[in-house]
């Protein structure tokens, strides 16, 4: 029969057990609520660089973002039925144009004048001539003025002589032509580049209103970009209505026979199929021409 020591002892040993016991699933706990917020933080990640990887990659057709900015009540808004904003001529327009320089130009150009640019002609023809057909463009000055300046002059210097149009797209969200770059791979420019206008500069920088879709309508002529402030020499034409951030400047109009000769490009589809890619009726501008 155990002494009353005895007890004592085995009762020890088996709260010390027990002890140990506790200890070891308390740590195991810990140790898988650390594991558990690692997975976690990784599913996180991945999911951010996803949408990063698909937001860069269709930055042209679409464009997401929060923010808790306060906005001004009385910046412009984009109007009820998602239409461009009625244009109202923001201060200083066309009084400092810049041109920074910016990478390699892809063809030998000078930069346009800088400085204040003369509005008194609001409008400036354009024709555009492709061995596709032709395409009339007016120019709209006394709303771009930077990038009707821009534009015709790299115009008048030949820049957009003997260039392809590198990109079709065929979505019944975004329908454009794409040209401008001389080496037909969508990424070449000028060498330099300079600010947005209409529609951008309708709202405030930080207004979320930038991140939401407008109609840019059929028969727009715009400039593309990598971005605010990137716009070089890439330019799009839409042949039907197409949904937009308002971050790529409207600075032009085109005619109707423009748009016809649009339409028959755009009736040939792309390239390989799909809705974006290289034209599968190949398209070279033979020269762009200020009237």
């Amino acid at each position: 029969m155990p002494t009353n020591e005895q007890r004592r002892a085995a009762a020890k040993r088996k709260l010390e057990r027990q002890l140990e016991r506790r200890a070891a699933q308390a740590k195991r706990q810990r140790l898988l609520t650390i594991v558990a917020s690692a997975v976690g933080a990784v599913v996180v990640i991945g999911a951010v660089v996803a949408t990063v990887v698909i937001t860069t990659k269709d930055s042209d057709t679409t464009a997401s973002a929060s923010t808790t900015t306060t906005v001004d009540p009385n910046a412009p808004q984009p109007a009820a039925d998602g239409k461009l904003p009625a244009f109202v001529a923001p201060a200083g327009l066309g009084q400092n144009c810049q041109y920074p320089a910016a990478g390699k130009a892809s063809k030998p150009v000078n930069p346009p004048r800088t400085g204040a640019i003369p509005m008194d002609e609001a409008e400036v023809s354009v024709s555009m001539s492709t061995d596709q057909g032709n395409i009339g463009l007016e120019l709209n000055n006394a709303q771009a003025p930077c990038t009707t300046n821009s534009f015709a002059s790299l115009a008048q210097q030949g820049y957009f002589n003997d260039t392809p149009c590198h990109r079709l797209t065929t979505s019944d969200s975004l329908s454009v032509l794409q040209c401008g770059d001389p080496t037909g791979q969508g990424t070449g420019g000028p060498g330099y580049q300079f600010a947005n206008e209409y529609p951008t500069n309708q709202y405030q920088p930080d207004n979320p209103a930038l991140q939401q879709p407008v109609l840019y309508p059929r028969g727009t002529l715009a400039m593309a970009n990598a971005g605010a402030g990137t716009n070089g020499s890439q330019f799009f034409l839409v042949y039907k209505d197409s949904q937009l951030p308002p971050g790529y400047t409207v600075f032009g109009t085109i005619d109707e026979t423009g748009l016809a000769t649009l339409d028959k490009i755009a009736a040939g589809g792309v390239a390989g199929g799909g809705q974006d890619g290289e034209p599968a009726t190949k398209v070279m501008v033979k020269s762009i021409a200020v009237d």
